[in-house]
C-alpha cells in the first residue's frame, strides 16, 4: 500500500531567521501591559504598562529567534521580540531538504500584524510564492477579495484583529475545503504542499484597542512585534514510498525533530524515495497513489544475477508493449544483452549450468586452422548456445577440426570437395566405392554432429542476424517429429502461412551452420513476397530435434504439400515446427485451396 510518514512540528530543532532582535546592538528599553490586564479586560484600560530592559546577550533579558520554535509546553512564556520601531519583519524558517506542510500557527504575544504574507519557496529561497495573504482589509492593502466574502480567495481578515491584545493566533492550514486534494502524492498537491523555506512577512503593526488616550509612556517603546510560537505541522516527504524518516544531511538533533530522509520502502531509493533502487528499473518509477492506496512499487530487472545495477529505456519499454524497459548494466560473467541474457563474443552457453550462473558462460574452443574469421555475425568465433564453431569451406566438427564428408585437404583454406560422386579419402582425396552421404532424407540423421539440447527459450536467445545456425545430435534410432496437423478452417487462416506449394524433395544438405533441402516446385497455391516459380529451388528447415533429424520430415522422392513463412529479406522460404507438411494427396491439394480461395480473407 501507498506510506504515509507521520506528521509533527517541522519548526523544531529549527531556527528561524529573523531580520532584527530586540537588544542586538545594545541595551534597549521596551514596554508591555500585563497578559493578564488584557486577557481579563479590566474595567479601566489595559491597566498599568510594565516596562524592561532588553540585551541580546544577555540570557535572562534576550528574546532570540529560536525562543519561537522551543518546546511551548516546557517555555510557555518564552518568545522572540523585534527591535523597537520597524515596521516589515521577515521571519524565515530554512530546512535542509523538501517536506510537506499541513498547517502553520503563529501564536503572537504583541498584537497581531494588521497586514501580513506567509510565503513559501520550492527552491531554497530562490523564488518564493504565497500561501496566504492576511489583512484588517484586504482589498485596499493588497487588492484582492476577502475570503470571509468570497470563499477560496488568496487573503483573509480572519486573523487579522487586533484583539486579543496578546496570545492572539493566525493559522493558515495548506488543505482546505478549497484546496480539495484526492491524491496527495499528485503533481499538483506537491506544488502545494512541498517546500524547502516558509517565510513570514511582517508588513504593518498596530496598537492594542485598549491603549488609552492618557499614556503616558514613550509610545516607540510598545512599537514591537513579538512572537511566543511558531508552530509548522507537517511530515517528511516521501511520495508515497515510506512511512519514517531518518536523519538528512544534520548533525545536532533534537529529540521530537521531524526527519528529512525517507526510509524507503517498494524498491525506491534516494532522500524523497524519488526513484527506483540500482537493480528496480524495469518499469517507470511512479510515486504511490494516495487516492487508491496502490503502492506502485519498483520492478526488478531480469539480469540472471550478472549485473548490480540496471536502468529503464523508454525505447525498450515502448517496443515491449509496455511491459518492460530494464536494461541491465556491465553485465559481468562473460555475458551481454539487455537482461545480460547471452554469452559474450568468444564463450559459449553451458547447458549444465543456469543461466543465473556465474558459469553460464564458457569460452570457445576453435580450431584456429579450421575456423572462419568471419561468419553471418562477425563478432562470434562460436555458436553462442551450442559451442560449435563457424568453419571454413568444408570443415566440421564442434570445434572445425576435421573435414565434411565429401571433403578432403584440412588445411588453412578449409577443406576441398572430393573429385568423384562418393566420399573420399580426406587425407589424400582417393575416392571410396560407399553410398552418396547428400541423399540422406531430412527425416533421417544427419552425421558428424554432437549433441545439444534444445529446451532454451528462443525469445532469450536473439540473434544479430535472421541467418540461424544448427546443431543435431548423431543417434542410430528411428526419428520421431511432432507434425502440425491440418485441423478448421479457422486455425490455418490464423498460421498466416506466407506460401503453399506442391513440390517434390530432391536433395538435402547439411551446410555447417544450417541445412538446406532442393525442391521441385510442382504447383504454387499462395505466394507472399518471394516469387515462387514452378522450378528447383531450395527451402531451409529452421528446426533440428534432439534425435538428429531435421522436422518436419522431408524424403527425397516424395511430393509434399508445404505451407510456411518466407524471409522476404534473403528471399528464402523457411520451414519449421509450424510449417504444414503433409505427402501430398489430391484431395488435399483441394481441401487447402478451398480454404485460401473462400475461408481465410
Amino acid at each position: 500500500r501507498a506510506c504515509n510518514p507521520p506528521v509533527g512540528n517541522l519548526a523544531t530543532g529549527r531556527t528561524p531567521v529573523t531580520l532584527t532582535t530586540c537588544g542586538q546592538n545594545s541595551t534597549e528599553l521596551y514596554c508591555f501591559y500585563p497578559e493578564q490586564n488584557l486577557l481579563h479586560h479590566i474595567s479601566h484600560g489595559c491597566g498599568q504598562p510594565r516596562c524592561t530592559k532588553c540585551n541580546a546577550n544577555q540570557p535572562d533579558n534576550s528574546h532570540l529567534p529560536a525562543e519561537m520554535t522551543d518546546d511551548f509546553f516546557a517555555n510557555p512564556i518564552s518568545w522572540w521580540q523585534s527591535a523597537q520601531g520597524v515596521h516589515r519583519e521577515e521571519i524565515r524558517l530554512d530546512f535542509e531538504t523538501e517536506f510537506y506542510l499541513t498547517h502553520v500557527i503563529a501564536v503572537f504575544k504583541s498584537p497581531r500584524p494588521a497586514a501580513m504574507v506567509l510565503e513559501r519557496s520550492q527552491d531554497y529561497g530562490q523564488t518564493w510564492r504565497p500561501y496566504k495573504y492576511f489583512s484588517v482589509n484586504c482589498t485596499a492593502t493588497f487588492g484582492l477579495q476577502d475570503d470571509l466574502v468570497e470563499e477560496g480567495s488568496m487573503c483573509t481578515s480572519r486573523y487579522s484583529d487586533a484583539v486579543p491584545c496578546t496570545r492572539g493566533e493566525v493559522i493558515y492550514r495548506a488543505l482546505s475545503p478549497a484546496n480539495k486534494i484526492e491524491d496527495p502524492y499528485s503533481p499538483e498537491a506537491q506544488d502545494l504542499l512541498k517546500l524547502t523555506n516558509l517565510r513570514l512577512l511582517l508588513l504593518k503593526r498596530q496598537e492594542c484597542t485598549c491603549h488609552g488616550s492618557g499614556l503616558i509612556e514613550k509610545p516607540q517603546r510598545f512599537a514591537h512585534y513579538a512572537i511566543y510560537d511558531l508552530i509548522v505541522r507537517g511530515s517528511c516527504f516521501c511520495n508515497g514510498h515510506a512511512e519514517e524518516c531518518e536523519v538528512a544531511n544534520r548533525t545536532g538533533v533534537m529529540e521530537n525533530m521531524v526527519q528529512g530522509k525517507c526510509v524507503c520502502r517498494h524498491n525506491t531509493a534516494g532522500d524523497h524515495c524519488e526513484k527506483c533502487a540500482p537493480l528496480y528499473n524495469d518499469q517507470p518509477w511512479k510515486p504511490g497513489d494516495g487516492k487508491t492506496g496502490a503502492p506502485n512499487e519498483c520492478r526488478k530487472c531480469r539480469c540472471h544475477n550478472h549485473a548490480e545495477t540496471c536502468h529503464f529505456d523508454l525505447s525498450v519499454w515502448l517496443a515491449s508493449g509496455k511491459r518492460s524497459g530494464g536494461v541491465c548494466d556491465n553485465c559481468k560473467h562473460n555475458t551481454e544483452g539487455h537482461r545480460c541474457q547471452r554469452c559474450k563474443p568468444g564463450f559459449y552457453r553451458d547447458r549444465g549450468k543456469s543461466m543465473s550462473s556465474a558459469e553460464a558462460c564458457k569460452p570457445c574452443a576453435c580450431q584456429p586452422m579450421g575456423s572462419a574469421n568471419a561468419t553471418f555475425s562477425s563478432s562470434w568465433r562460436c555458436h553462442p548456445r551450442t559451442g560449435f564453431c563457424y568453419c571454413k569451406p568444408g570443415v566440421a566438427g564442434p570445434n572445425c577440426d576435421r573435414c565434411l564428408v565429401g571433403y578432403w585437404g584440412f588445411g588453412e583454406n578449409g577443406c576441398r570437395p572430393c573429385d568423384c560422386a562418393r566420399d573420399c579419402d580426406q587425407r589424400t582425396g582417393q575416392c571410396f566405392n560407399s553410398e552418396p552421404f547428400f541423399n540422406i532424407p531430412i527425416g533421417g540423421r544427419i552425421p558428424d554432429l554432437v549433441q545439444t539440447p534444445s529446451n532454451d527459450s528462443e525469445e532469450e536467445w536473439k540473434w544479430n542476424d535472421h541467418e540461424q545456425g544448427f546443431s543435431a545430435l548423431r543417434h542410430p534410432e528411428k526419428c520421431v517429429c511432432k507434425e502440425k496437423v491440418l485441423g478448421s478452417v479457422t486455425d490455418f487462416c490464423q498460421m498466416k502461412y506466407a506460401y503453399v506449394i506442391k513440390a517434390r524433395i530432391l536433395s538435402a544438405h547439411d551446410k555447417g551452420t544450417h541445412a538446406e533441402v532442393v525442391v521441385k516446385v510442382k504447383k504454387v497455391l499462395k505466394s507472399g513476397k518471394v516469387k515462387i516459380a514452378r522450378s528447383n529451388r531450395s527451402i531451409y528447415p529452421e528446426s533440428w530435434t534432439n534425435r538428429g533429424c531435421t522436422c518436419p520430415i522431408l524424403n527425397p522422392g516424395t511430393d509434399y504439400l508445404i505451407a510456411g513463412q518466407e524471409d522476404s529479406r534473403t528471399g528464402k522460404l523457411l520451414v519449421n515446427m509450424n510449417s504444414l507438411v503433409k505427402p501430398w494427396k489430391a484431395y488435399l491439394g483441394k481441401q487447402v485451396s478451398d480454404i485460401l480461395r473462400t475461408g481465410c480473407k
